[in-house]
């Protein structure tokens, strides 16, 4: 094993900002050695207790922290810029998601990836989609790519346990609003949502999306979605999301003509077909029939590492020469920001939407909610800089 340290910087230290903190400590072959934010109280005592460097602006830790890697943990609108730079520096790049707030910004990015590695071929781009390590997830894509259920003719997923309240939002000024996060649930909460979509049934052809704005919170953003997608292999997508149910669901069905699956209350269901189902429906001379199917329960190993720490953890060993593949590398981020621009310009619009999506019309869009905007905060309440981050991030439950 290679006995080279990766040197890591992060930009901003909030919750998940911590998040990553924590985990790098206990990392074999990494080294933070410096972390940025614009409170310079919270950079002085983080870099004191890591015993990294304090910076207090991204471009000047990029120029003098003598980083390999740096981590993008600022808000959403900051991601590109902050990435950009250091790629100009050949310096590694791994975002948190979203990759951007809008298509163009992402586009910016990948090609400014692809150009910077002109000059420095194995400058690496990761994305944090951490949740494609989860178990059960991780098994659904293996199942995918089996090809078992056949040709897929529709995929539900009601997914409602991000429960956020209103003090959440509160909790800091740029929070759920058009300036600050560029949108709300589908840019917060359900970019892993949207990257598991796409990553299991790859982008439908159109979008129709229709959300509610500040419909159950004192917000500007999207807090309730639903939205319809179609393939262009025939096959059909649903997706329910909100920020207000208590308990929430987790459910995603997935149909085929050979067999369906059901994950929820992380139970793994298949319904093995006797036979084809599209091939009865158009054989049988039954008018009416009801297939007696008792599921199988499909095994999970549970025990696997997930979370972060691996994703972060492939980068470090891709950077340390051995051949393995990341989790995600940073383009990728480009198909669950394709679904959300895409909900919400269908949703403006009114109308469903062709993808690749009108990156400019997306744009324009939210460039004219920014202007007029007459959105103001009642109160900012800061949150406690050791909450716990756990409880926000995806499950199968």
């Amino acid at each position: 094993m290679s006995e080279r340290t990766i040197k890591f910087g992060l930009v901003g230290i909030g919750g998940i900002g911590q998040h990553h903190v924590n985990y790098l400590r206990s990392m074999e072959h990494v080294a933070l050695v410096a972390v940025c934010d614009t409170d310079k109280g919270k950079a002085d005592a983080t870099a004191k207790d890591c015993g990294a460097a304090a910076y207090y602006d991204a471009i000047d830790m990029l120029d003098r922290g003598g980083l390999d890697v740096v981590i993008i943990a600022v808000p959403h609108y900051d991601h590109p810029t902050i990435a950009i730079e250091a790629f100009k520096r050949g310096i590694h790049v791994l975002c948190e998601k979203p990759i951007a707030v809008h298509v163009n910004a992402a586009k910016a990015m990948i090609e400014a990836h692809e150009a910077a590695k002109a000059r420095k071929p194995d400058l690496q781009f990761a994305i944090m989609f951490q949740e494609r390590t989860l178990p059960y997830y991780a098994k659904l894509k293996a199942i995918m790519e089996s090809g078992m259920l056949g040709k897929l003719s529709r995929a539900t997923w009601i997914h409602t346990k991000w429960f956020r309240s209103q003090a959440y939002y509160d909790s800091g000024g740029w929070r759920a609003t058009w300036a600050g996060e560029g949108g709300g649930i589908l840019t917060n909460q359900c970019p892993h949502t949207l990257d598991m979509y796409q990553w299991l049934f790859g982008l439908p052809a159109t979008i129709s999306g229709h959300a509610h704005i500040g419909k159950y919170h004192d917000i500007e953003v999207e807090d309730e979605v639903t939205a319809y997608f179609e393939h262009a292999s025939g096959m059909i997508g649903h997706l329910i999301v909100t920020t207000a149910e208590l308990p929430g669901t987790n459910r995603m069905e997935i149909v085929g003509d050979l067999g369906k699956l059901v994950l929820e209350n992380n139970k793994l269901l298949y319904y093995k077909y006797p036979q084809s189902m599209l091939k009865f429906s158009q054989e049988t001379d039954q008018r009416f029939a009801e297939w007696e199917i008792v599921p199988e329960e499909i095994a999970v190993d549970t025990n696997v590492p997930n979370g972060h720490h691996v994703v972060t953890e492939r980068l470090v060993q891709r950077l340390l020469g051995n051949r393995v593949d990341l989790i995600a590398e940073g383009p990728e981020g480009l198909g669950s920001l394709t679904l959300a621009n895409g909900i919400m310009l269908s949703s403006f619009k009114q109308r469903p939407v062709p993808v690749p999506i009108d990156g400019d019309a997306f744009q324009a869009e939210l460039a004219e909610r920014i202007r007029t905007s007459s959105y103001v905060k009642k109160a900012v309440q800061q949150p406690d800089a050791n909450q716990d981050m756990s409880a926000s991030f995806g499950t199968t439950k």
